[in-house]
């Protein structure tokens, strides 16, 4: 039941520390200067829930981590557990990733403009989560390079799955002047896509080899739900270049039909980014051997 707990809670605060980064990304670095106001207005609301989101889960996967390693439920309201657990690695890393999660909220509710702060708040979640998991098992020289590639494997899938949906924004936008600006951001997204894409690709490749030492592996359960991931990410890839290379240049031709099909397509790769997070909070508590 608490491991059930432990895994539901990484999902939850993985996909809400992503969405935060992602959008946070878009609006500050992508959208133009006058759409950037209107994007903070129209996903307050998400932002907000995301936030509350990220510190909850924060502070409940701590306690969780604290059952799990004591006697149960027990010491999830341990207050001895929980100091317990601030002397091992995990708990160290994490009593700052709750820090740092209510310092994001603090700037995301106080100074919702300051969307380049929140940006780099919830980037520095994103790198501290490299410190905990299989991305810590390895000591010296082997455990810094393995850190350093988690932490921008979690960027750059971030950049990706958190930008969708101010894509899907900028899509259904029908105003001349803002349509204008969006268009200029999608056209961002989509060349710094590329990027992060070949990012996820190239840092997960690595981390699949520190971690069970082979790319392709069926022989434990660990390896065939990785297998089910990048499955599920190259579905992703396949329609994110339908996308950029089928559909997009259709556009220019005022298809409708292809903006409807081009919002429906981006809306399946968010759902499977979805996919790619459950199944990373399920294996990544089962051992790799």
């Amino acid at each position: 039941m608490l491991t059930a707990g432990y895994i539901g809670l990484r999902g939850i605060h993985f996909a809400a520390v992503m969405l935060l980064f992602g959008c946070a990304l878009f609006i500050s670095r992508l959208a133009p200067r006058h759409l950037q106001p209107v994007m903070v207005t129209r996903f307050t609301l998400l932002t907000r829930i995301c936030l509350c989101m990220s510190v909850l889960s924060a502070v409940f996967m701590f306690a969780l981590q604290g059952g799990i390693m004591g006697d149960g439920w027990t010491d999830v309201f341990s207050p001895q557990t929980w100091l317990l657990l601030t002397g091992t690695q995990f708990g160290s890393i994490w009593l700052w990733q709750i820090i740092i999660a209510v310092m994001t909220m603090l700037v995301g509710y106080l100074q919702p403009q300051q969307q380049g702060r929140l940006m780099l708040l919830a980037g520095a979640q994103l790198i501290l989560m490299a410190g905990v998991g299989h991305a810590a098992m390895h000591d010296g020289m082997t455990g810094i390079l393995q850190r350093t590639n988690h932490a921008f494997h979690l960027l750059c899938a971030a950049a990706w799955f958190g930008g969708l949906l101010p894509v899907i924004f900028c899509m259904r936008l029908s105003q001349a002047r803002r349509r204008e600006h969006a268009v200029m951001a999608m056209m961002r997204f989509s060349r710094y896509g590329h990027v992060a894409v070949a990012g996820v690709l190239a840092t997960g490749i690595i981390n699949t080899l520190l971690i069970q030492g082979s790319i392709w592996s069926t022989q434990t359960n660990y390896g065939r739900m990785l297998l089910i991931k990048c499955a599920l990410v190259a579905l992703m890839v396949a329609i994110a270049l339908a996308n950029r290379y089928v559909l997009v240049p259709r556009l220019g031709l005022k298809n409708s039909q292809a903006r409807h099909f081009l919002i429906w397509m981006t809306w399946t790769e968010v759902v499977l980014g979805a996919l790619v997070l459950a199944a990373v909070s399920l294996f990544a508590t089962w051992e790799p051997f």
